[in-house]
Order: structure tokens, then sequence, then C-alpha cells
């Protein structure tokens, strides 16, 4: 009888513990983005004033449970950031701005390098010199907005990408890099982060590729499933991210625009994991597309302010798993923008041999402003040419954020 009861006490235990279901952990915060009219004459008393309310905003997170894995600052654009200086002043002034980022541990963006069209070129001149030699400052160039496209950027663009690539370290430069089209200002995410205000404000942005993979592998192939749980899981965290957002800015005067609901992902944190999930099948494969619809069309429902992309992610080197696809040919340039036809964001961190011409880099920018324009939707493009590396190298990338991969056939 003893040992009757003995095991009965035993399978009473495991039946209790079994019961006992972890909590999934919440989505980090990737970014809190505070956008600035920066003052030259006084730029370190307004970076301070500003880290004060990011920072208020990262400990509010935390208090509720959230990792926040950066704070930014995103400047008025460079040409008015700049204006007045000569070349050489505002390469110092740029890598005085680079060195306190580093010291006080935010990110910087100092905006799009060409608005318009008919922008004054020196300022991509200037752009190309500083993404080859200020390690930090992330910054953009405007291909397409509601006036129709900028073909002239285009162009100036691809000239700065391919300069970037040859003098820049392992031409890392151009991850600092994107050019944005049909993109409306204050997304938090950069490089396209851009504002041409007052200042004083802040947006939010959440990496949910965990979320989208919790809800795919238990919806797998099922969309309407898929769309609805999705909507209501990412739900849960925006409307966190927006109390938080609307009680930091109650408390300062700081205006809070909204979330940027876009799924991000990073390094194990894969996006390609997550579509995997819902299709059985290698990121690339039929129902790729379909699953790229699935996210956009859940954040898009989602019922709170928004701001950015609200679309989806696919870094190419920045999600181990999307590198891995590369290397195995599961998908190309092509694929990325007939994803894109569906979701935002473009190209993103997408490795290219070194030997690409200006003239092919200027079609790759042309197509997704091309695809923005005609279907008003915000896409940008990142990619990265390997200098000395050809079709079929390995890259080379020393950065704890980027995945090297097997180089592919230029497009």
């Amino acid at each position: 009888m003893k040992r009757i009861a003995l095991a009965l006490l035993v399978l009473s235990s495991v039946c209790l513990f079994s019961e006992v279901v972890p909590e999934k952990p919440n989505p980090k915060v990737r970014a809190i983005t505070a956008f600035v009219r920066l003052d030259r004459t006084n730029f370190l008393q307004q970076i301070e004033d500003t880290l004060v309310i990011l920072r208020r905003a990262e400990s509010e997170f935390k208090s509720k449970g959230y990792e926040v894995q950066t704070v930014r600052i995103t400047t008025q654009p460079l040409a008015e950031l700049v204006s007045g200086l000569s070349e050489e002043q505002a390469l110092a002034f740029l890598k005085n701005l680079d060195d306190l980022s580093v010291k006080e541990n935010f990110s910087a963006n100092i905006g799009p390098a060409a608005l318009h069209d008919s922008d004054d070129p020196s300022t991509m001149h200037l752009l190309e010199r500083v993404l080859s030699t200020v390690p930090h400052l992330n910054a953009s160039a405007i291909v397409a907005d509601e006036g129709g496209i900028h073909w002239n950027s285009i162009r100036r663009s691809a000239e700065l990408v391919k300069y970037v690539a040859e003098n820049s370290p392992r031409g890392q430069g151009n991850f600092n890099f994107a050019i944005t089209a049909m993109l409306k200002p204050y997304t938090p995410f950069y490089p396209g982060s851009y504002h041409n205000s007052n200042g004083h404000q802040f947006a939010l942005g959440l990496e949910t590729a965990n979320l989208v993979r919790d809800v795919f592998a238990k919806d797998k192939g099922n969309v309407e499933a898929a769309i609805s749980d999705l909507t209501a899981a990412l739900s849960v965290h925006a409307k966190v991210a927006d109390s938080v957002g609307n009680t930091v800015a109650a408390a300062t005067g700081w205006t809070y625009l909204g979330l940027d609901p876009t799924a991000t992902a990073l390094g194990d944190v894969s996006i390609a994991a997550a579509i995997e999930a819902f299709t059985g099948a290698r990121f690339g494969s039929s129902g790729t597309l379909t699953a790229a619809r699935i996210i956009t069309t859940a954040e898009k429902a989602v019922a709170v302010r928004r701001v950015g992309y609200s679309g989806l992610m696919l870094p190419v080197l920045e999600d181990k798993l999307l590198a891995q696809r590369w290397a195995e040919s599961t998908y190309d340039v092509d694929s990325l923008l007939a994803y894109s036809s569906v979701c935002a964001t473009g190209l993103d961190t997408v490795p290219l041999p070194g030997d690409i011409s200006v003239e092919q880099i200027e079609r790759i920018f042309s197509d997704i402003a091309s695809l923005a324009f005609k279907w008003n939707k915000p896409l940008a493009g990142r990619i990265l040419p390997v200098k000395g590396k050809k079709a079929g190298d390995k890259t080379d990338f020393q950065d704890p954020y980027l995945f090297n991969t097997v180089l592919r056939p230029l497009p």
C-alpha cells in the first residue's frame, strides 16, 4: 500500500508540474527614437536633454518586463544640419557627434542627404566621406515621394554606394545607408528614419519575429487564423508600447508619435524561421509571399497610432537563417522585391559582389522606387557590395550583428 501511495504521489507531482507552462518572453524593444533639430552651438545640451527623455522611456519599458536594445536620436536632414560649414568643418562636427553617440550609448541618424531630386549633390558627396570614415552615423536618401521618382537621387545614391564599398573598411559603411521611397517621416527604424520638423517628438519600434513564429507554428497553413491570432498577439504588446509612449509624453511635454509595428528580426530571432513555421518549407518556397502578406495585414489591424513602414523586414545579413538560405539560393533579389509587393520594406542588408557597377546598383534602386511609387507603399534599399569579392566567395564582415554568407551572382 505504501508503494501505491508513493506512486500516486509521484504521479500527482508530475501532473502538477506538467501544468506549469512558462511564460513566453516579451518581444524586445528594438528602438526608442527621438526626433530633434540640433543647434550646433548648443547641441551637447540638446543631446543631454534628449537622452533624459529616452532613458525615461527605457525605464518605463524595463519596469514592465521589456528589454530595450537601443535608444536613438534622428536629427534634421544633413544639409540643414551642416549648413554654412565647409566640407572639412562638417566632417569634424559629424565626427564629434559620432564620438558622442559612442560615449553616451545612443545611435545617431543624420537624416536624408537628398530629399528632392533638385537638391545640391554636394551633400551626397559629403555623405560619401562620412560613411567611409565615420563608423556609426546613419543616413539615407529619398528616391521617391508623392511627387514622383527622383531619378537624379537614384543615380547619386548608386554612386555613393559604390564609393563607400570601395573606401570603407570591408565596405561596411553601406550598412549605415539606405535609399527610401514613399516613406513618410518618423519611423524609429534606421537607416531610413528622418524628420523635417522642430523636433521634441519620439516613436517606438519592437522586435516581433518571435511573436510571429509562435503564432505561425500554432496556425501552420491556416491564413485566417494566423491573421486573427497575430493581430491579437501584436496588439497586446502594441498597447503596452502605446501606454509607455503616452506616459512619457504626459510627463515630459514631448510628443509621442506612435509605434512602427514592422516585424523585425536579429540573429537567432529569425523572421525566416517564423515564415518556415507557417509554410513548412524553406524560406523562398511557395507560400512565403502569403506569409509576408499575413504579417502586414495583422500589423495594419493593430489599433494603436502607427508610424513608419508597418511592414516586414527581411534583413539578409542580420537574420541568421536568412543568411543561410541566401547561401543555399532559396531566394534572390527579385524574390525580395516580389515579397515587397505585399509588405515593406524592400531590400535590406543584401550582400553583392564587389565588381557590381554603378549602373547595376542604379537599376536595383530604380526597381525599388518604381515598385514603391506604383503601389504607394514605403520601401527601402540597403545593399552591401563587398570589395574584392566575387560570386561564390564568402563575405567577411566583422560585426556582431552581421552573419557572413556566400555571395550570389549579380541580378
